[in-house]
């Protein structure tokens, strides 16, 4: 998928536990496991929103969007 969740960078440097991250937005730890590990199909604007305000960052600081071209010539077998 070229979306890149980079929200554990931003837990890291606002130093915020999952746990507590999850209490703050509302949503299970569990969940947010998701989330941070970019498993995620979807996320709701409302949760973008609390998670946000919870980091006090911009939605670009945990999203991020790379090509698919990017990844070309990372596998072993050079394809």
């Amino acid at each position: 998928m070229p979306i890149m969740v980079n929200l554990d960078v931003m837990m890291a440097k606002r130093k915020i536990s999952s746990n507590e991250l999850a209490e703050k937005v509302g949503i299970t730890a569990a969940n947010l496991s998701v989330l941070k590990t970019g498993k995620a199909k979807a996320v709701r604007f409302s949760t973008l929103d609390r998670i946000c305000e919870a980091l006090n960052c911009q939605p670009g600081d945990i999203l991020e969007y790379y090509s698919g071209d990017e990844n070309k010539g990372d596998n072993d077998d050079g394809k």
